[in-house]
This record gives structure tokens, C-alpha cells and sequence, in this order.
């Protein structure tokens, strides 16, 4: 189980790299569709439908819904426009999304009374979850594209970082001195110890990014300050993206969203954390720094 996990780690890095650095904007622009109409398939065993050929029409209907806006806009997606008057009020819903996941999370299993039974409030719960983190990804990814074209590169990997390294962080100080459970209800392991840890690392994470890398790395100097609570809220936000999948799967009675991945479940349990803190770091690097 383990050399198939670690197998399966090394894979998706190689094509994850490959991908960041590879291609271009509309086959980018694409391929992470797929990962979306995959992510929503998945997402149909949380609404209920479990039954296979349900389930493929919900992944049909969502590739439907993301190709026709993709080629309508075609000519913006080269250019490499990925904040329009269109696409930014969805990347704010992001915002607003995790602000109300966080009342979900915490008021669980209460919470559930109100939306478990009905299926519109579980996948406009989806919808709040994947196209947010769809836009923020593309819009990091090619920030100032036509400048250079691996700058929104270095900022995408460097919210990966943070996430992976936080998470690291927050794993090795609740093993060592958890005991107060953050949200027993929804995920047991984690503790309030741990996730304070995974703030702290985060926070030592882009302090030291800043002092390492080039000052317009990202295109234009960055205040310390604001960098590193941006990147501490991130992390925060973060954590609840895991919470809300844990949630959601708890609620369905399921382990893991899928068997897509070998030793790691599906691609929902590999981006949970991310979903919530690519849009939530994308809004404070374009519109709060």
C-alpha cells in the first residue's frame, strides 16, 4: 500500500510539473476542466447519486456547462484573460463560500438538517467548491503571462507550497502535542494544537520565501506584512477546505471520494485543501495587496 502510494505521488507530481510548466493557456485551460468534471463526479456520491450511470451524466452535464464557456472564450484564454467582468464575480463567490463553510463546519452535524436532503444545496455546495478554485488556478497560473510566461508559475507552485508545507507543519505539532480536537464531529485527528502549528509554518514559510526569493519574483515587490497574513489566511482556509470534504463524505457515509488514484482515493481528497486556498489567496493577491 505504501510503495503503491508513493508510486501514485510521484506520477501525479511528474504530470502536475509537466503540466504547470508545459502547456499553454487554452490546453491548460483544459486539462484542468477535466480535473473539474472529474472533481464533480465525484462530488454526485455527496449529493447522493451513487448509482454509476448517474454519476457520468452528472460529469457529462458538468463538461457540457465548462466546454461551451471555454470555447465562446477562446480568444480571451490565449490572451491569457482570466479576470474578466464575467469570471471575477465567481472567483469573489470563492470568498463568500468558505465564510459560509465555515458556519457548515462548525455547527455539524446541526448544520445538516437544513441542507442534507436537498440535493440543489449539495451541488451549488459543489459549484462554490470547484469552479472558484477552476478560475483562481488559471488566473494564477498566468499572471502576467505575456511578460513572462513562468511568473504565474512560481506564484501558483508557491500556494502549493504553503499548503503542503502548513499541512507538514500541522501534522508533525499535533502528533507531538495534540490534544484538543478542532472539529471532532467532522474529523477527529485534527487538533487545535496542529492547526495553530500549520499557521505558524506558514507563516515562517513566507517570511523566508521572501527573504530568499527575487523581490519582483512575482512581477512587483510585496510588503512583508500583508504577504505573510495573506499567506497565514490562506492556510486557515485551507484546513477548512479538508473539514468541509471530511463533512460531506462523513454526511454521505463514504471513506474516500473515489478509487481514481491508487493509494490516495480521489481527486477530490488530493485538492480539498487546495479548492479553498487557491481562490481565497488569488482574491488577496489580486484585490488586498
Amino acid at each position: 500500500m505504501l510503495k503503491q502510494r508513493v508510486l501514485s505521488a510521484i506520477v501525479m507530481i511528474a504530470v502536475a510539473l509537466a503540466a504547470l510548466f508545459g502547456l499553454p493557456p487554452l490546453p491548460f485551460t483544459l486539462a484542468l476542466a477535466g480535473i473539474i468534471v472529474l472533481g464533480m463526479w465525484e462530488w454526485a456520491q455527496f449529493v447522493g447519486i451513487k448509482r454509476p450511470v448517474a454519476r457520468a451524466i452528472v460529469g457529462f452535464a458538468t463538461f457540457g456547462l465548462l466546454l461551451f464557456p471555454i470555447m465562446a472564450s477562446t480568444n480571451y484564454i490565449q490572451a491569457a484573460r482570466f479576470l474578466t467582468d464575467e469570471t471575477t464575480p465567481l472567483l469573489l463567490l470563492g470568498g463568500i463560500w468558505w465564510i459560509v463553510a465555515i458556519v457548515l463546519v462548525t455547527s455539524y452535524p446541526n448544520s445538516a438538517t437544513w441542507w442534507n436532503k436537498s440535493i440543489a444545496a449539495k451541488f451549488i455546495f459543489g459549484f462554490c467548491t470547484l469552479i472558484p478554485f477552476f478560475i483562481g488556478t488559471l488566473a494564477l497560473r498566468f499572471y502576467n503571462y505575456n511578460l513572462d510566461q513562468f511568473q504565474g508559475t512560481y506564484l501558483l507552485l508557491y500556494v502549493f507550497l504553503l499548503v503542503w508545507g502548513a499541512d507538514s507543519g500541522a501534522y508533525f505539532v499535533g502528533r507531538a502535542i495534540g490534544k484538543h480536537k478542532l472539529a471532532p464531529k467532522v474529523s477527529p485527528g485534527k487538533s487545535w494544537e496542529g492547526a495553530i502549528g500549520g499557521v505558524l509554518t506558514s507563516a515562517v514559510i513566507a517570511a523566508i520565501f521572501l527573504n530568499v526569493a527575487p523581490s519582483n519574483v512575482f512581477g512587483r515587490e510585496l510588503a512583508t506584512v500583508p504577504f505573510i497574513v495573506l499567506s497565514m489566511v490562506t492556510v486557515v482556509i485551507s484546513a477548512l477546505g479538508d473539514l468541509s470534504e471530511s463533512m460531506f463524505k462523513r454526511q454521505a457515509g463514504i471513506k474516500d471520494s473515489s478509487n481514481l488514484i491508487p493509494g490516495h482515493g480521489g481527486i477530490l481528497d488530493r485538492i480539498d485543501s487546495l479548492t479553498a486556498a487557491v481562490p481565497v489567496f488569488a482574491i488577496g493577491f489580486f484585490f488586498l495587496l
